[in-house]
């Protein structure tokens, strides 16, 4: 064989090499948990842009909060996008989960809502305002309190405030604490309410039209695409964060969302 024939052969089992390196990589997709509703809805298209660049996504929903972690510990996901910075902290904190968060991704900014007032300022001195019971979504809506300028929190409080932390409350707000799904239907016996989007958009507010003010989007609550830290340099890792970063993506979740889910990028 001469070396130009040598060359070809050399130059056709690369390139062999190469095709079946691909087909395995499409036989085995990345598989990225979800919750329902808004990460799903998104992710299918992100789904979409990847599979036109050759990186094959299986997109698998779950009903609830825990087992997406768990499925991505197991090694029975390679990533997931569905949860907060502050809720991933406090799983790696609690479970020991070596995860590590690769990119921003949305913001459900939690809305205030009233059917009293058209604006904060016109709450009433005493009003009744009612917060989430939990400590993560409570201390979140008195961080927005703050933000707004109602209350100021002791310092160095950090992300896990309660009503014990208020050191000024000018107004004299009273904070009436419930469980979030219960907000929505107690607006009526309250002066002001936070409402998580989703139990929101379940009692039929828009968070873009009905909150009387809402969250900052770039909160310190904006959801992150998460991976394990062994996966953190692999190169699909990489190209998924490009592609979720990507303007189609932006366009989509601000078109179908209109202000209830916001980019977090």
């Amino acid at each position: 064989m001469n070396k130009r024939s040598l060359l070809q052969s050399v130059l056709a089992l690369a390139l062999a090499s190469g095709f079946a390196t691909g087909a395995m990589a499409q036989d085995k997709p990345i598989k990225i948990g979800v919750t329902g509703g808004p990460h799903a809805q998104i992710f299918e298209v992100v789904k979409k842009i990847a599979d036109k660049e050759g990186l094959k996504i299986q997109v698998i929903e779950f009903s609830d909060y825990v087992q997406p972690n768990a499925a991505l510990a197991a090694g029975d996901l390679d990533g997931n996008s569905y949860q907060h910075q502050p809720y991933l902290d406090n799983q790696v904190k609690d479970r020991g989960y070596k995860f590590v968060s690769v990119a921003q991704t949305v913001n459900f900014p939690i809305g205030l809502y009233s059917k009293k007032v058209k604006k904060l300022e016109d709450l009433k001195e005493g009003a009744k305002f009612g917060i989430p019971n939990d400590p993560t979504n409570g201390g979140r809506v008195l961080l927005v309190l703050q933000d707004k300028g109602l209350i100021k929190l002791r310092d160095g409080v950090g992300l896990k405030a309660t009503p014990l932390d208020v050191v000024s409350n000018p107004k004299k707000l009273k904070f009436v604490e419930l469980d979030a799904a219960q907000l929505p239907r107690s607006l009526d016996d309250l002066d002001a309410s936070a409402i998580n989007t989703n139990f929101a958009l379940s009692a039929g507010l828009n968070p873009g039209k009905d909150a009387i003010t809402q969250e900052n989007a770039k909160s310190p609550y904006v959801n992150v695409l998460v991976v394990r830290e062994a996966d953190k340099g692999k190169p699909w890792v990489n190209q998924l964060v490009k592609i979720y970063h990507s303007e189609e993506v932006r366009k989509f979740i601000q078109t179908e969302f209109k202000g209830s889910v916001l980019p977090g990028f």
